[in-house]
């Protein structure tokens, strides 16, 4: 579990690593876009004006360690960016305003896309764009993602639907492939909670799509049905891909898998500097 601190308005919001994503302090963000001298007598008001969000604080809510102003490790609530979402709903202040307009904005946006799925496609290349990725680099991620979206339909048209599942088949893709795990690969390249993908140089891009477009092949002609089955599958699309990677290695002298990633140089200024707190 790893502590940090982000800044909001001057005002620190402490924040934990928790099942692989960001849990903030509750307290914290209450303070701050309520200015409550007393954030926790304000969250039991709150509570009690929606039954709804009190009903639904023991899920939405969890005690995590966070370094209080004593600098002791003391358990706190906190929640997720879904959990602070929703508890920002129910604050009637003036500073949550625009957290409220920037959802309903959000939300609208998502039902235009499920209506025009075209829209998504172009608002995933914007982002990137504006992450400053190269136009040939967002191809190939692009391509990737369909070619992701693919696999992933045929392992639910063969029995396969946990997202646990889904990990342990991409783990055996990857691991055929690089000769590493997803985990060991992200750091290699210095990431924590980040998409590995989107930090991928162009080889690695290709070559995890090939592991994938191969395993979909591989699955339809051996007619794989469940877990275990689609699970030699992915191995041996795995294999494709690494036996591809292996000639080239060998042929440039040159390592596929590699530690650099496109975080560009102000992100990279702004993860040292969490990193030193």
């Amino acid at each position: 579990m790893e502590t940090k601190l982000v800044v909001f308005k001057g005002k620190e919001i402490r924040r934990t690593l928790h099942n692989a994503e960001w849990w903030f302090s509750v307290a914290d963000v209450v303070e701050v876009l309520t200015d409550s001298a007393d954030p926790r007598q304000y969250i039991k008001k709150m509570r009690r004006r929606d039954p709804v969000l009190d009903s639904n604080w023991g899920t939405i809510c969890t005690p995590l360690q966070l370094k209080s102003p004593d600098g002791k490790m003391r358990k706190t609530n906190c929640a997720n960016t879904e959990g602070i979402f929703r508890i920002i709903q129910s604050i009637p202040s003036p500073k949550a305003e625009p957290f409220k307009r920037w959802l309903a904005r959000v939300g609208y946006e998502r039902v235009k896309e499920i209506e025009d799925p075209e829209l998504a496609t172009k608002r995933t290349r914007a982002l990137y764009k504006a992450k400053g990725y190269s136009d040939d680099w967002i191809e190939k991620r692009m391509r990737g993602i369909a070619i992701r979206e693919e696999l992933t339909d045929e392992w639910k048209n063969r029995e396969v639907r946990r997202e646990k599942e889904y990990a342990i088949l991409t783990a055996e893709i990857a691991k055929a492939a690089f000769g590493v795990t997803p985990g060991e690969h992200k750091k290699l390249k210095g990431l924590i909670r980040e998409n590995l993908r989107d930090h991928m140089t162009d080889l690695e891009l290709i070559f995890s799509m090939l592991g994938e477009a191969a395993t979909t092949e591989i699955t339809r002609v051996d007619d794989a049905k469940g877990f275990q089955e689609s699970k030699r599958a992915a191995h041996k699309g795995g294999e494709v891909a690494g036996k591809a990677r292996k000639d080239l290695e060998r042929k440039t002298r040159k390592r596929v898998v590699s530690r650099e990633n496109y975080l560009t140089a102000p992100q990279k200024l702004k993860k040292l500097k969490d990193n030193e707190k």
